[in-house]
């Protein structure tokens, strides 16, 4: 990531018990870099993300696991301000979203869109969803949920 999204940036993570998602999007709303972590390596990562953006909002999503990175996250990075927020249907929407950016490849073109599924996981592209609704909110000058404890 490069300092020219810091203002007005998101990262956004999608908690997870075993990896993460990670999407960081510019102010503008285009995606800057998302990634697929295992949880444990998820600190260094973001710590890594924010040394580059400093002033990036950082969100992570209210689901599974989210108290437990939540926990995570405030021991490895104490300084760390993160919203929490709502991901209801982000998975499925993030499934759409694969299957918009993702072309088919091979014999996988012959098969209807509602039989395409992606070969491994797709939270990054969940972060994504959930980092686009940040920025959308915030526009629309709607408050976000609530500040991680």
């Amino acid at each position: 990531m490069s300092d020219r999204r810091a203002g007005g940036a998101i990262i956004a993570i999608d908690p997870g018990r075993e990896k993460c998602g990670l999407a960081a999007v510019a102010a503008d709303g285009r995606l800057v870099e998302k990634a697929v972590v295992p949880t444990g390596e998820l600190p260094d990562r973001l710590a890594r993300m924010l040394s580059a953006a400093p002033e990036a909002d950082v969100i992570i999503g209210g689901g599974t696991s989210s108290k437990t990175v939540q926990a995570a996250l405030r021991q490895a990075l104490p300084d760390l301000t993160a919203a929490v927020v709502d991901e209801e249907h982000s998975t499925e929407r993030a499934l759409e979203r694969w299957r918009d950016t993702v072309p088919p490849r091979g014999w996988r073109r012959l098969l209807p869109r509602s039989l395409r599924f992606p070969p491994g996981p797709i939270d990054d592209f969940a972060a994504w969803i959930l980092a686009e609704d940040y920025l959308t909110k915030k526009r629309d000058t709607i408050p976000i949920s609530r500040r991680m404890p």
